[in-house]
């Protein structure tokens, strides 16, 4: 396998699903081989199931057993399941769940071993995925809890936009009492750190936006803006980071002042990926800020009512392949970067020994 590539990991998604014909118009693009080494993780079974559905003719995977074994050349498929599996397309259904869950959990084990440098998940059923090994609200949550860490962030991100969303996939009614102080700084605190390390941005802008309708005006329409989210900014900002607001989001987006600014904090699930999915549904991709390994996702669903027509476009999970991609080399620049800073020089400097003065600098200023 040629090191020098980008091992990139794929979860199938829900078979059902469109899941297997983005990946395979994404993988049908020879210049994907350019920039990493696919590995999907599913099933050959299902992949001729789906072939054969969209009258793909002239693309097939190259069957390995594990992700060391994989070409340089060519789309990898590891199989995570067994011959008994069966596709029903468009339908939600118990093994279909069983089958995304599967993927999944090869998939983050090995890039938790190191055998992959990235992962791209396509999408799952919320619902059909559900049981004992997982009981997760989506994708975050799940890898935040295999990851060990305390705290990611939902970072949904195109060329013109990268939102955030606080509180993620919980009922609207929850989102006010979940909204504290800490719970934004912790948020802020990622975002920023993400655009730094992830985006190579050097001092990112961040715009906060408001939870109540005109971002609380003074108070009359809620006091959450006024007791938490403005107490959070300030925070940052002694903390040296660029946060700004807290911004009415109409208003914010309306008046196209989201230009404005590297990232965004929206309050709720909605808030954040309303504007997200208007403006940039076809080309936006869901990235896990704060893990300790690269995952990006499509902007969209399983979208079981095209399923198995031919009528998917694979723009969005394209672009999370080459973003995952991006991100990767990008945290390898600032590590060496980091690793590799600028030596401090010492300089011998004696007053009193003639022959060792600097010479004088040319057209300077004598007043100096």
């Amino acid at each position: 396998m040629d090191k020098k590539k980008i091992v990139a990991g794929i979860s199938q998604g829900d078979i059902n699903g469109i899941g297997y014909e983005v990946i395979m118009k994404t993988l049908m693009d020879a210049e994907i081989n350019d920039s990493c080494i696919p590995v999907i993780y599913g099933s050959p079974k299902v992949a001729a199931y789906h072939r054969k559905a969209l009258n793909i003719n002239n693309f097939s995977f190259n069957n390995i057993r594990s992700a060391e074994e994989a070409h340089s050349q060519k789309a990898n498929l590891i199989n995570c399941l067994d011959d008994n599996v069966r596709v029903e397309l468009g339908k939600s259904t118990p093994q279909g769940g069983e089958a995304a869950f599967a993927s999944l959990e090869r998939a983050v084990t090995d890039i938790g071993s190191g055998k992959l440098d990235v992962l791209v998940t396509a999408p799952i059923d919320k619902n059909n995925i559900q049981s004992d090994n997982f009981r997760f609200s989506g994708h975050t949550e799940y890898l935040m809890e295999k990851a060990g860490v305390k705290d990611v962030l939902m970072f949904m991100v195109s060329e013109s936009l990268k939102i955030g969303v606080a509180t993620g996939h919980v009922p609207l009614r929850e989102v006010p009492d979940m909204i504290t102080v800490d719970l934004l700084l912790r948020k802020i605190r990622l975002m920023n750190q993400s655009l730094v390390l992830d985006f190579g941005i050097s001092k990112p802008r961040i715009a906060v936006l408001g939870l109540n309708p005109h971002a609380g005006d003074n108070s009359l329409l809620g006091k959450e803006e006024a007791g938490v989210i403005t107490p959070a900014i300030q925070q940052a900002t002694k903390e040296n980071i660029l946060a700004f607001g807290p911004f009415p989001a109409d208003g914010f987006f309306g008046a196209g002042s989201f230009s404005k600014f590297d990232g965004i904090l929206a309050m709720y699930h909605d808030q954040g990926l309303t504007p997200f999915k208007a403006l940039s549904f076809d080309t936006g991709v869901n990235f896990t800020a704060g893990l300790p390994f690269v995952r990006t996702s499509p902007g969209h669903g399983t979208a079981y009512q095209i399923a198995g027509k031919g009528e998917a476009s694979e723009s969005s999970f394209r672009h999370a392949l080459f973003l995952a991609c991006d991100i990767f080399r990008n945290r390898q620049l600032y590590a060496e970067i980091s690793r590799n800073p600028l030596k401090h020089q010492d300089i011998d400097f004696h007053a009193d020994r003639v022959d060792e003065l600097p010479p004088e600098i040319p057209n300077s200023d004598p007043h100096l």
